[in-house]
């Protein structure tokens, strides 16, 4: 790695140690994963083009797509596993929670494409940095969710649609894949006291969040469309890593 990468992982790592959680602007995330691999950018981003409907809305909303996997990470490396269902149960999301939701797999090549294999290293890296050894796992369930928000003048899409929350898991990276036409979509940051302790805009690709979720609850603002004539979304990649 290029002598630059400590100074810019310390400088990621610091608030989150400090704060339990970090935003990176994309000017910082894209020197940093290219330091792990990143490239072909576009085709990665594009694939967001291709995710299948959730159907599992409690709230009957048809405007969140994605497409879904789990990998085993470890120090030997990233193992992609047998595509199986998305769980949290209903303490951690009140709205969808409580039962097992099956989506759409990740496609084979996005699983191994080198833009997801730098954020899977990085994010390995950073959670090996600042877990506790006493509680490191040998390896670490690794959830990764492709969401598209779509909205409509008449219905504002809701990336959080279960509101203020923790996912349940231990360390949480959200990418920023692309916004097209539309506005707001704030990260809201509160401690475990939901005391606000901060907020932000993914606005650019690769502005990107990490949240120690032991730590903080976080949520986002509806997403509504600048021009309601023309289609209106919001993509991010969501990384969870939680001890196997």
């Amino acid at each position: 790695m290029a002598d630059g990468t400590p100074m810019l992982l310390a400088e990621l790592e610091s608030p989150l140690r400090r704060d339990g959680y970090a935003f990176v602007p994309a000017g910082d995330m894209r020197p940093l994963l290219e330091q792990y691999g990143l490239r072909d950018w576009a085709s990665f981003a594009s694939s967001w083009n291709r995710l299948g409907l959730d159907r599992y809305m409690a709230d009957g909303g048809r405007y969140r797509r994605r497409r879904h996997a789990t990998f085993a990470i470890s120090a030997d490396g990233i193992q992609r596993k047998k595509h199986q269902p998305h769980y949290q149960s209903r303490d951690y999301n009140e709205l969808n929670g409580g039962i097992e939701r099956w989506f759409r797999a990740v496609e084979p090549e996005m699983g191994t494409h080198p833009a997801l294999v730098a954020i899977l290293r990085l994010m390995h890296r950073i959670v090996t940095d600042l877990t506790d050894p006493a509680v490191m796992p040998d390896t670490w369930h690794t959830e990764i969710h492709q969401f598209r928000i779509e909205a409509q003048g008449d219905s504002p899409g809701q990336p959080t649609p279960e509101g203020l929350h923790r996912d349940g898991v231990d360390w949480v990276m959200v990418v920023m894949i692309r916004r097209e036409n539309v506005m707001s979509g704030e990260t809201a940051i509160h401690d475990l006291q939901r005391t606000l302790v901060g907020s932000f805009m993914l606005d650019q690709p690769l502005d990107t969040a990490v949240v120690n979720d032991n730590r903080v609850y976080h949520g986002v603002t509806a997403v509504r469309p600048l021009d309601p004539t023309r289609p209106a979304y919001r993509d991010v990649l969501v990384v969870t890593f939680r001890h196997q």
